[in-house]
């Protein structure tokens, strides 16, 4: 899935990704101040999250419940190295059925799960987004 939007757009968005990523563990790619956070905001709000959703950036993860499950949002911009990751226990949280939205995944490479959706954002010039969509092989 590629698609190109407004922000305006952002409910319709969220909907189609929900509709098309086969895994509940989300990787954002895409550089600072492309919108990830703001995406991840809408895809929480049609999961069912009721909390105001804010960056985990110092936190590196926020837990929101839903009606049947759990969401994380990660904001992996701050980690320095992937046994960082470990430490905090990030594979409990992967190896969870729970929802899985990672910001800056690049940095932990190599601790994601095959089953994965990665979503990569770019912004063009006339301010409008790209997103594309695609499970990881």
């Amino acid at each position: 899935m590629q698609v190109t939007f407004m922000i305006k757009d952002l409910p319709q968005i969220a909907d189609q990704i929900l509709l098309s990523a086969p895994f509940k563990t989300i990787l954002f790619y895409g550089e600072m101040g492309v919108g990830k956070t703001t995406l991840i905001k809408e895809l929480a709000k049609k999961i069912g999250v009721t909390d105001t959703l804010s960056s985990p950036t110092f936190s590196i993860v926020n837990e929101y419940k839903t009606q049947t499950d759990k969401l994380f949002h990660f904001d992996c911009y701050r980690i320095t190295s992937e046994e960082e990751a470990l430490d905090f226990g990030i594979e409990e949280y992967l190896d969870s059925d729970n929802w899985n939205l990672i910001e800056w995944p690049e940095k932990i490479a190599n601790l994601l799960p095959e089953k994965s959706t990665k979503i990569q954002l770019i912004k063009n010039t006339n301010g409008s987004r790209t997103v594309k969509l695609e499970p990881m092989k």
